[in-house]
């Protein structure tokens, strides 16, 4: 019978060992003591920045920052043709209704409801891609990397716009709501048809483009103060230290012109009767 004891921890490492001494000397209260990171004894490397100063966040890392594509086009637009597109393309009309008459002019509030859906079809996307690779033994063509590379860099969005904008109660209820209505339709609907699934996005993406323009008009013509940016996006799109919102809006929106692009070119491949497998994925934007 085996004994119901647990085994002990492991031992703490030489470094840890020295983080406990000096936390001991402190009046720190226990509650306030940081967690010591450790993984079986292993500490986390220290990670710095290029100028060499210590890399603050856990949410990402100094390999995962990038400069943004402010080159990309942002007027290109999919015009809708077949039965399926223009289907795609009155929706996303019609889900812009509720949107812009509940948020009006409150751009911050409004981005960050955006965001919160924005980042659901690459994680249900990949997630189906994933599980296809395994159940038929297949590549995917970079595409499950792609998709979720889409739906982490949405999540940052989100995580910048939280350092700007507290949402109300209210708000963080709707976000319940929406999201949970969001990603069973579109699981469903990527399920059903893949192609008419980017698409939609692709038409979202090209709203979000529309809406961060407007965000900026304001910033612009004074309405919104132009604050300056916060250090996780400073961090994150490798802006100036001097950066305000105007460049963080800036190169959020490049990003969304991006997802667009990527969308709208997965649909592309669908409508022609091949697998995503079949086209190089565009992959290493982020």
């Amino acid at each position: 019978m085996a004994s119901s004891s647990s085994s002990p921890p492991p031992p703490l490492s030489k470094e840890e060992e020295d983080i406990v001494s000096e936390l001991g000397k402190t009046d720190t209260k226990s509650d306030d003591l940081p967690v010591i990171s450790s993984y079986w004894s292993i500490p986390r490397p220290k990670i710095v920045k290029e100028d060499g100063t210590n890399w603050t966040w856990n949410c990402f890392m100094p390999w995962e920052t990038y400069e943004a594509d402010l080159s990309i086009d942002l007027s290109k637009h999919h015009i809708p043709k077949s039965f399926t597109d223009k289907i795609a393309y009155r929706t996303v009309k019609l889900l812009r209704i509720p949107t812009d008459i509940f948020f009006k002019r409150r751009h911050g509030c409004h981005a960050m409801m955006l965001e919160t859906v924005a980042a659901v079809p690459g994680m249900v996307g990949g997630m189906l891609l994933h599980l296809r690779s395994l159940r038929k033994f297949e590549k995917s063509g970079g595409w499950i990397k792609a998709l979720l590379e889409e739906a982490e860099n949405e999540r940052m969005h989100l995580m910048t716009m939280l350092e700007l904008v507290q949402p109300k109660w209210y708000e963080r209820l709707l976000v319940l709501a929406v999201q949970g209505v969001f990603f069973n339709c579109y699981f469903i609907l990527y399920l059903l048809s893949p192609k008419v699934a980017h698409r939609v996005v692709g038409y979202l993406e090209e709203e979000a483009i529309h809406s961060y323009t407007e965000y900026l008009k304001d910033i612009d013509n004074g309405s919104i103060k132009n604050v300056p940016a916060p250090a996780i996006a400073i961090d994150y799109w490798r802006l100036p230290k001097d950066a305000t919102l105007k460049d963080v809006i800036t190169v959020i929106r490049a990003d969304e012109a991006h997802h667009r692009d990527v969308n709208h070119f997965a649909s592309d491949i669908h409508f022609q009767g091949k697998k995503l497998k079949e086209a190089p994925a565009p992959i290493g934007y982020h």
